[in-house]
């Protein structure tokens, strides 16, 4: 397991976190214009970094231009903190800044993410940053991007819904499993990234700050504290999250978190265990009497 006391110092010959104070500047004025217009889509520069598109630079470069030195980060692959994404980014960000890292959501105040949002309910001094690989919800029914821009600007969705009616007629429910399509404060409709149905509820009215970092497509967008965030659905259709009635995590106990399915190569038996890592630790520590997650 990876311990967090061993990442290496920072380094000295960039600049801290990396990115010039121009180009962060320009960040966080496009921030700024996302967060006032929310679910609007910004484009932004989208200069090159040392990891491959694809990998999350957009997520990457709004932490970058948010994060100071007093800030402590998480960042969290799939829910994990030990996945290959997080720990490469999570070294990125280390050495180019020397922040404090943990594990534990309730202690980092500024959190990188790649499609989950943490089980732990957020708070007003935290911002979730999503690494978004296409930020365009409209892609599902219209290729081009001046098309979309210009549904958009009309809030011409029907297309959108007539896709969703489409997967009720042919499947008897709406099969989209990440990605769902939300409305955020009656105007916009969001990407809110590959994010599973059980996350977007986490979106509505919540206390902290979503920033949504598209690096290959060049676009932020923002959900605000205090936002509606409804996801798209029919009074006969209603939108529903991942059902996991009658499993528990097979490590805590848990019974009411999103969880993974998991096969055992030897024995072919399924079994399930929670997603976001650090929780799992922290329900599992409890249960035992400890209490060091992220320390």
């Amino acid at each position: 397991m990876l311990n967090i006391r061993k990442i290496k110092k920072p380094h000295t010959g960039y600049n801290f976190a990396f990115l010039d104070e121009n180009t962060k500047r320009e960040i966080r004025r496009k921030t700024l214009k996302a967060v006032a217009i929310p679910g609007h889509q910004v484009p932004f520069a989208s200069p090159e970094l040392p990891i491959a598109r694809g990998w999350g630079t957009g997520g990457l470069q709004v932490t970058m231009s948010l994060i100071g030195k007093q800030d402590i980060l998480k960042v969290i692959d799939q829910g994990c903190d030990g996945g290959v994404n997080a720990v490469n980014i999570r070294n990125l960000l280390t050495q180019t800044t020397g922040v404090q890292t943990t594990f534990d959501t309730q202690a980092a105040t500024v959190i990188q993410t790649r499609h989950r949002i943490p089980e732990e309910p957020l708070k007003e001094n935290q911002i979730l940053v999503l690494q978004v690989p296409i930020p365009e919800p409209l892609r599902f029914v219209e290729a081009s991007m001046a098309k979309t821009q210009e549904m958009h600007a009309e809030m011409d969705y029907s297309r959108m819904w007539v896709f969703l009616y489409e997967n009720i007629v042919k499947w008897g429910e709406i099969t989209i499993g990440a990605r769902y399509p939300s409305l955020v404060n009656g105007r916009y409709l969001i990407d809110p990234s590959p994010i599973p149905r059980w996350d977007v509820p986490k979106l509505n009215m919540a206390d902290s700050l979503f920033l949504f970092g598209a690096g290959r497509e060049k676009r932020i967008y923002a959900v605000p504290p205090y936002t509606r965030v409804e996801p798209m659905e029919f009074e006969d259709y209603r939108f529903r999250v991942e059902d996991f009635t009658g499993q528990a995590c097979v490590r805590c106990g848990s019974i009411d978190t999103y969880m993974n399915e998991i096969y055992d190569g030897s024995s072919g038996e399924k079994f399930y265990v929670c997603s976001d890592s650090s929780y799992c630790d922290k329900v599992r520590n409890r249960k035992e009497g400890r209490d060091d997650v992220g320390k």
